[in-house]
């Protein structure tokens, strides 16, 4: 890939690929700013410059965040006439002219020129304006939306900051302010959740430097740390999940209800249960067969193969008609929030004392297969995951639940 303009600093650039042909292919790069990751040693701490006039100082790993756009537009690589040389100007032109009107409306979006002066004092506005930016997925902008909410969380509960849950101005947010924050996000969130909030937070904090908005670096070594062997969520039992099954009431929701048990026997996520259809199901093989939305088009170990049980399929059921196979298979009629609700419901009135989400359902999953003597790879293979280190963290449950079953013994004098 080369550069078509190196001499201004534009954004996007107009870029082209050589293709085999003779011909270039013409693109935008869009350039979104950088991200600033720890560098982290083997005990989980931040690594330090041994020497230097960094000397003492931690280690950042920087990555430049770009994104191309293709144009649909070729020019010949070495044009050999009149004819082509002419085309050449001629696509150029169009695609500088392209460029240009991109380039305004990044810079309204983004940066903002229209809303510049708006910006450079309220940072929650800056932030907004990252959850609504749509060069991100839809994805990326749903989690800095929740970084965002919880951030507003932690102002509304901390009595020195709640006077600016309105506007919060930039210079106020100080390494005090940040490390209280990290606080707060450990507090609220679980799993991943605490450094994933934290790390878009960081995100905008980078890109407000990038554009000039912010000086100084408030979150310069203040990490979260992750501690990728430990499982924070709950788990159900067997013998829980069980009595969840057996537990009805007047006012229950059983699509939710059936819908959990399955995800509680094949450890899918709610953004694949909600997309599943009849077509997913090979009856006469028994299997179950989907691409994974979270890696789907990343990663090769996005497509999942589920063996069907014969309580799977009776969860499953058979479609209205034979031939529907684009028929939905679990009709939940609310969204993952209030489904959550009615799960707990379900959960407190059959007697159990846990905190369940639905994501829940896909850890119990992990922890009972490995419990009932499956092998680390296959369940690796049910869960999706693209190597064993992942669903390693569930072992460690495991040998806990095992400790606790020795202990539940007791002491015996000899």
């Amino acid at each position: 890939m080369t550069k078509v303009d190196r001499k201004t600093k534009q954004n996007p650039k107009l870029v082209q690929s050589k293709l085999k042909d003779g011909r270039a292919s013409l693109a935008l790069e869009y350039y979104l700013g950088r991200s600033e990751t720890p560098v982290l040693d083997e005990n989980g701490k931040p690594e330090l410059y041994p020497s230097g006039a960094m000397r003492g100082k931690p280690k950042y790993k920087i990555k430049h965040l770009r994104k191309r756009e293709a144009l649909n537009l070729y020019i010949f690589s070495t044009p050999r006439n009149r004819q082509e040389r002419a085309r050449n100007k001629a696509t150029l032109e169009l695609a500088e002219k392209i460029r240009f009107e991109r380039e305004q409306e990044f810079l309204e979006n983004r940066e903002g020129y229209r809303f510049r002066k708006e910006t450079e004092s309220d940072f929650l506005k800056y932030f907004r304006q990252h959850c609504d930016n749509e060069l991100y997925t839809k994805a990326v902008r749903s989690t800095f939306r929740t970084a965002y909410h919880r951030l507003l969380g932690f102002l509304k509960s901390t009595p020195r900051y709640q006077a600016h849950t309105s506007v919060l101005r930039m210079e106020l947010i100080t390494p005090e302010m940040v490390t209280g924050l990290t606080n707060y996000l450990k507090k609220v969130g679980k799993g991943e959740g605490a450094h994933k909030s934290y790390y878009m937070f960081r995100t905008v904090i980078l890109h407000a430097i990038e554009d000039g908005i912010m000086k100084k670096n408030p979150c310069k070594g203040i990490i979260i740390h992750r501690d990728t062997n430990t499982l924070k969520k709950e788990i159900l039992t067997l013998a829980e999940i069980k009595k969840l099954a057996a537990t009805r009431y007047e006012t229950e929701d059983t699509a939710v209800q059936r819908a959990f048990l399955f995800c509680c026997f094949t450890g899918m996520r709610w953004c694949d249960l909600v997309r599943l259809t009849y077509g997913n199901i090979d009856y006469s093989a028994r299997l179950l067969r989907f691409n994974q939305k979270k890696t789907e088009g990343r990663s090769a170990h996005s497509g999942v193969t589920i063996p069907l049980s014969a309580t799977l399929l009776r969860l499953i059921g058979k479609p209205s008609t034979p031939d529907a196979g684009s028929e939905t298979i679990f009709k939940i009629t609310c969204d993952k929030s209030t489904a959550n609700d009615r799960l707990q419901k379900w959960v407190k009135i059959a007697g159990i004392n846990k905190k369940i989400t639905w994501h829940c359902a896909r850890h119990s999953f992990a922890v009972n297969v490995l419990g009932g003597g499956a092998n680390i790879k296959t369940v690796a293979s049910l869960m999706g995951h693209s190597s064993i280190k992942m669903t390693e963290k569930y072992l460690h449950v495991i040998d806990r639940q095992k400790q606790e079953a020795i202990n539940s013994l007791g002491d015996l004098e000899f």
